[in-house]
């Protein structure tokens, strides 16, 4: 009955003790439960205050530390604005030194690893053993015996080093490296596209600067004669015809100047945005002179190829991630090793019962993973299969880079002949509408032959500057070609001077029509 009775509490109290365990999971389960249905769509929605905050914080970076445009923007200084305060080339210029950070953090995965570590623990009983004999088999006559404490802190520091880490980790820090190189590739690249854009831009407000206040006025008499030729068809003074034909010229003169309006009036704000002046700001420019340098149109074609092969960014970066696949391979070949790592450590415990509770403990260690082997062949092949595409790739930049060295350099000639050739033509075209505007005013041609002519001289103009800008936009294709970008360092810390002047020198070297050296470096 006392059995019993004990039996019965003892499974009162493993019921309570079960009910109590149940009544908190159910607790923790509600709680959680109840936290995960607060996070929502919703809730993690951006709220208006937060993405003004983000836009103010960006508007902010973006604007500080730019210089303020003081006088007329010349180019060089378009240029050099556009490299030390444009926001893709400080993207390109981060994304650079991004890849010099994992570089330089890599390096380190070569390192031994030091390990400090620190734990406690504690059981609630005693830890208690026996032994048995070896011999027979029997329990041992000695009595159970407690071989460490309920609680005990332990702390150890060692170092640890893996021979097949540190082959992954050394060609995974030369694969960084190449990585770095390529974001350097890629740097020049959109330094060659800024320049091609700031000039391309730079001319069209060159064009609007000096084609606006003649486009207008010639809008505003078309409009005026447009009305004075519906008056005189309402009072019916000639033959319905003549005002009808008269009104469809002025039509055709009006639509065309407004084409070219909406045309050039986006240029302004273009240019603002690649140099990083306010979009608001009414600057002036300076136009330059207009001669198109033909210099390059004599180098033998053969020395441009050499030149563009050595110093193409797109090339240099195919060659690299070449590298970066053969690299690869390696790393692939290093799995098949036994790991081989070696540990030493000191160690502490106050564990009462250990005798030597400090203590120092050395060892080596050698593994290989069998099953491994089966997916040996597979690997292999992919890692042959990216070198093979790698190679494969960059002889189709090098094909694709010769020929656009080919057809940058028949644009390059072609513009430099359709500018001089739209030159001339803009030239006759504002002779003749001097002359025609000096006979209407001697009432010999008609307000209809001064507003078609004036328009044509309008229109020529126009042509000339497309015509410039397009001869500008073909050097700078040939230029980014064959590698030549200016080779200004250091432009974030350097004044906006100091930059204006070495841009201007490094497009007079450009003008000059000479080949760098093969063996140097861009």
């Amino acid at each position: 009955m006392q059995h019993v009775c004990g039996r019965s509490v003892f499974v009162a109290r493993f019921n309570r003790a079960s009910l109590l365990k149940t009544t908190i999971a159910g607790a923790i389960s509600v709680v959680i439960l109840s936290g995960c249905s607060t996070f929502d769509v919703e809730s993690a929605r951006l709220s208006t205050a937060e993405i003004q905050a983000t836009l103010t914080e960006d508007k902010a970076v973006l604007t500080r530390d730019v210089e303020p445009l003081t006088g007329p923007l010349t180019l060089n200084e378009a240029i050099a604005r556009a490299l030390k305060y444009n926001a893709d080339r400080r993207y390109r210029a981060m994304e650079e030194a991004v890849a010099m950070g994992s570089f330089e953090a890599g390096q380190f995965d070569m390192l031994p690893k030091l390990i400090a570590s620190a734990g406690y623990r504690n059981r609630n009983n005693d830890l208690i053993t026996r032994s048995t004999d070896s011999v027979t088999g029997r329990p041992s006559l000695a009595n159970p015996y407690i071989s460490s404490s309920r609680t005990a802190i332990t702390s150890e520091v060692g170092i640890s080093w893996s021979l097949l880490d540190f082959g992954q980790s050394y060609y995974a820090a030369r694969q960084n490296a190449d990585r770095v190189l390529i974001a350097g590739e890629r740097r020049r690249k959109a330094l060659h596209n800024l320049i091609l854009d700031v000039r391309t831009a730079y001319w069209r407000v060159v064009a609007a600067q000096k084609l606006m206040p003649a486009l207008r006025a010639t809008i505003t008499e078309s409009e005026q004669a447009l009305k004075d030729a519906r008056k005189a068809e309402d009072d019916r003074i000639r033959s319905p015809l003549e005002p009808l034909r008269y009104q469809r010229q002025l039509l055709e003169n009006l639509r065309l100047l407004e084409t070219i309006e909406q045309e050039l009036s986006t240029a302004r704000i273009e240019l603002a945005t690649l140099t990083a002046l306010p979009l608001a700001t009414d600057y002036t420019v300076v136009e330059e002179t207009t001669d198109i340098n033909t210099a390059w149109l004599s180098q033998p074609m053969d020395k441009m190829e050499e030149v563009a092969l050595l110093r193409n960014p797109d090339l240099r970066e195919g060659i690299y991630n070449a590298r970066i696949a053969q690299k690869e391979t390696r790393r692939t070949l290093l799995k098949f090793f036994p790991g081989l790592s070696f540990n030493y450590g000191y160690k502490r415990s106050d564990d009462d019962y250990l005798i030597h509770q400090n203590w120092t403990e050395a060892g080596a260690q050698i593994s290989f993973n069998l099953l491994g082997l089966l997916s040996a062949p597979a690997q292999m092949r992919l890692a042959d299969a990216g070198v093979a595409l790698a190679d494969r790739r960059r002889m189709a930049i090098q094909m694709a880079v010769l020929s656009q060295l080919h057809i940058a350099r028949l644009q390059y000639a072609n513009t430099a002949r359709q500018y001089e050739r739209s030159d001339a033509i803009a030239q006759v075209d504002v002779r003749l509408a001097q002359h025609v505007a000096n006979q209407a005013s001697a009432q010999k041609q008609s307000a209809l032959d001064r507003i078609s002519q004036q328009s044509t001289a309008v229109l020529s103009q126009l042509r000339r500057y497309q015509a410039l800008s397009n001869a500008q936009a073909a050097a700078s294709r040939l230029q980014a070609t064959l590698g030549m970008e200016p080779t200004v360092e250091a432009t974030a810390d350097m004044p906006l001077s100091t930059l204006t002047a070495a841009i201007g020198k490094s497009l007079q070297t450009w003008d000059q029509g000479v080949l760098p050296e093969s063996g140097s470096r861009p």
